[in-house]
């Protein structure tokens, strides 16, 4: 009787490479260039996809294995969250607004990193890359999956979540977070990975998840924390996949790296420009404070991304030149955002409000070189006015910028007393924007940025209001129909959050949990 003889256990290295690289084929009755028709057409050259190596060497099966244990832990949490009326556990019900503004402006864009990452994967020839991307493509699905799964409880109890889909492709301030991620999907798949993997992912990803994750810790929301950490820990493979795809471009032709260089220049300052969201919600919205925005980005771009764009500059790359820019709106830039939307309120789907004496003076502390001497007093004054029964609604539609899509609200760099404005002019029409950098990616791809959906345009035109919409009859109110349109509900989903109904049920519901216990 034949002995039967144990077959030998495959190393890691072994099984990465027979379940990964070797499921690649070589075609034999279709061209390459047929089969992946867009590796091509940016420029980039890659000779040996071979090279590229994914550090942690990740398999499909030990991927679902390693996701199921999460998600067992994940949704253990937020079912307890629920069933013990976690939502009433928050510091206060301005919180919650945070939340919206997650809902509605971020967990959209994980969906749509999602079908990003598909397309590159079917995009890529190497087998390396490909395997990353499916990954990286279940991880944004689950991600948006699980942030919608969490902050359902909410819609239980509060306004302002009941159509966040239809919010993102359609509400006016949705369209910056939107147009940056449609932008980067009609993109090729390489200025994707730089836009998504590397900018995106590795350079400013710390600044959107840790103050959310830490802030809803701090402010006791355990149910976006859970979700929040348990995204996070996929993020490690997502910065990687981005930093190595960087790598590997440049080491395979010396004529990648002035389109890297460029695509690292617009995607880092687009991604910028989509924080003014975050930037707002760290310094006004938390009613307890992690950081300033100020000292997060000092944190996370300026001392880790230097660190970073110093390892790279062994490879040629530079740091993207919208950082001078930034660095002098660092003192600005969150407190311009905050009074624009307590401007705009009542066409937004969160409540807005004017910081207390205390958390002025927490402003103060945190930006003493601009805080007191340009904010404070606008604040001031509007609660004076406020007192006497003239809040100040801005009615009038602002001017966007023609990439971006923020209204032109920000100030010259070095000069926060005076609006940014630049202007070009192509095939006999004029393009405004908010920024140098703005003007200058427009002027690089004018064909593509012609066709953006302003919604500001787009009201005028008279493309948002509901089918069967009279703008001239007698009475119209445009602001009423643009809102049906949105299907935010005004005064309930909008306005501000003194004597909202958002308030009044939260004060009650805690005021009710406290006399049962």
């Amino acid at each position: 009787m034949d002995m039967q003889v144990a077959k030998k256990k495959l190393g890691l290295k072994e099984k990465y490479q027979v379940m990964t690289r070797d499921l690649d084929w070589t075609p034999t009755y279709q061209k390459m260039e047929d089969i992946y028709p867009y590796v091509h057409y940016e420029g980039i050259k890659i000779h040996d996809w071979d090279r590229w190596e994914d550090p942690f060497r990740l398999t499909m099966d030990a991927y679902w294995k390693y996701q199921a244990e999460k998600e067992k832990k994940l949704y253990a949490i937020i079912d307890a969250y629920a069933q013990n009326n976690g939502h009433l556990n928050v510091t206060d019900a301005r919180y919650i607004n945070t939340v919206k503004l997650f809902l509605t402006g971020v967990s959209p864009l994980e969906y749509m990193a999602h079908r990003g990452f598909a397309h590159v994967g079917r995009a890529f020839p190497g087998p390396g890359p490909r395997v990353a991307c499916l990954m990286q493509s279940l991880d944004e699905m689950r991600h948006f999956q699980t942030q919608v799964h969490a902050i359902s409880n909410y819609n239980k109890y509060y306004n302002g979540f009941h159509d966040f889909r239809k919010w993102h492709d359609r509400v006016w301030y949705l369209s910056v977070p939107k147009s940056f991620f449609d932008d980067a999907i009609t993109a090729g798949p390489f200025e994707f990975i730089v836009a998504i993997g590397f900018s995106f992912e590795y350079v400013l990803t710390n600044l959107l998840f840790v103050p959310f994750v830490s802030g809803a810790a701090y402010n006791g929301d355990m149910g976006t924390m859970a979700y929040g950490f348990s995204a996070q820990s996929d993020e490690a493979r997502h910065m990687t996949l981005g930093l190595e795809v960087i790598k590997f471009i440049l080491e395979q032709d010396p004529a990648n790296l002035p389109i890297v260089q460029r695509w690292i220049d617009k995607w880092t300052w687009r991604g910028y420009r989509v924080l003014t969201l975050v930037a707002m919600m760290m310094d006004y919205m938390l009613p307890k404070r992690t950081m300033s925005w100020k000292e997060a980005w000092e944190i996370y771009f300026e001392e880790n991304g230097g660190a970073l764009f110093r390892d790279l500059a062994r490879y040629g790359i530079r740091m993207p030149k919208c950082a001078e820019t930034i660095a002098l709106e660092k003192d600005h830039l969150s407190h311009q955002a905050w009074c624009t939307f307590y401007n705009y309120t009542a066409a937004t789907a969160f409540h807005t409000w004017l910081p207390n004496e205390d958390e002025m003076q927490w402003l103060s502390a945190k930006y003493p070189d601009s805080f007191d001497k340009y904010y404070r007093p606008r604040f001031d004054f509007w609660r004076e006015q406020a007192a006497r029964g003239n809040r100040f609604y801005n009615t009038t539609l602002p001017m966007l910028c023609q990439t971006c899509q923020v209204p032109l609200f920000f100030t010259e760099p070095g000069d926060p007393t005076k609006i940014c404005y630049r202007e070009t002019d192509y095939k006999g029409m004029k393009y405004h924007f908010c920024s140098d950098h703005c003007k200058e990616i427009f002027e690089h791809e004018p064909e593509k940025y012609v066709q953006a959906w302003l919604p500001v345009h787009q009201i005028y035109q008279g493309n948002c209001f509901p089918e069967g919409t009279d703008p001239t009859a007698e009475g119209f109110d445009p602001l009423k129909a643009v809102l049906q349109w949105y299907n935010i509900i005004h005064g309930r989903d909008n306005l501000d959050f003194e004597g909202s109904e958002d308030q009044r049920n939260f004060a009650a519901w805690r005021a009710q949990a406290t006399r049962n216990v």
